[in-house]
């Protein structure tokens, strides 16, 4: 039996189809002119504080997603309609974007010191946002399989438009690979860190690395917060609604839609 749709699911699945086409676009002009002047910026920045930065993202991301601290306290909302779980999540989308922004703010204006302190941070607002919108679109974070899944999708909004269209099908085809995971511990040694990190790095350096110029920091802080977790919202609500949407098919969504 066909499923039957509501037009709030019908607007979504048309705004994902547009979603899934930009992501597999060819980087634009002004992508790799962005690139480039990221590459002299960071080489500007001293070997230490880049090494940091790396230790830090690695630090940050495996306590989060193998530890129990980020779970939320409330339930996941399971049962919850699609227009339900958006209504959830923008309403986290916007709270963290907030948070995001003034802590940015308060340690960009502290010079390099606590600009430097603001990269664990942010991360640990990432991933608690993250955590809480597994929870509004009814996925429980208590299973590792879904800060897992998490991963992908941080990794999604945090990395090279070359690298996206492979991360968007594991996210699409997530039912299938998550049925064959290997227990968690072993599942760990899987990862590669690595390139999470320098794609990570990649991806924000360029904003994140101006929050350490003196004058401007608190100015650029607010800013290169307030968009990271906007593209983190774009993303991570996405993922979330794919999922969504083929669970209530039973997958058969995928061949349709995705």
């Amino acid at each position: 039996m066909e499923p039957t749709y509501t037009i709030y699911e019908q607007q979504t699945i048309r705004q994902l189809r547009r979603w899934q086409i930009g992501l597999h676009k060819e980087p634009g002009l002004l992508e790799r002119t962005s690139k480039n002047l990221q590459t002299r910026v960071n080489t500007l920045i001293p070997d230490k504080v880049h090494k940091t930065i790396t230790a830090t993202v690695k630090g940050i991301v495996q306590t989060s997603l193998f530890g129990m601290d980020f779970i939320p306290k409330n339930e996941p909302l399971t049962g919850a309609t699609l227009a339900e779980s958006d209504a959830k999540a923008e309403e986290l989308l916007k709270l963290y974007k907030k948070i995001a922004a003034a802590e940015g703010a308060g340690t960009g204006a502290g010079g390099i010191l606590l600009g430097l302190a603001d990269f664990p941070i942010l991360i640990g607002i990432k991933m608690k946002f993250l955590f809480e919108l597994a929870h509004a679109y009814g996925y429980s974070t208590k299973d590792y399989r879904e800060r897992l899944f998490i991963l992908y999708v941080f990794q999604l909004a945090f990395s090279s438009s070359t690298k996206k269209p492979a991360l968007y099908e594991t996210i699409r085809n997530w039912k299938a690979i998550a049925a064959t995971l290997p227990p968690a511990a072993s599942y760990t040694e899987q990862i590669d860190w690595q390139q999470l990190q320098q794609e990570y790095r990649d991806t924000i350096d360029f904003r994140k690395m101006l929050q350490l110029v003196p004058g401007i920091g608190a100015v650029v802080g607010a800013w290169a917060n307030y968009g990271l977790l906007e593209e983190l919202g774009v993303a991570g609500m996405n993922s979330f609604r794919i999922r969504k949407i083929m669970d209530k098919t039973a997958g058969a969504a995928e061949a349709e839609f995705f």
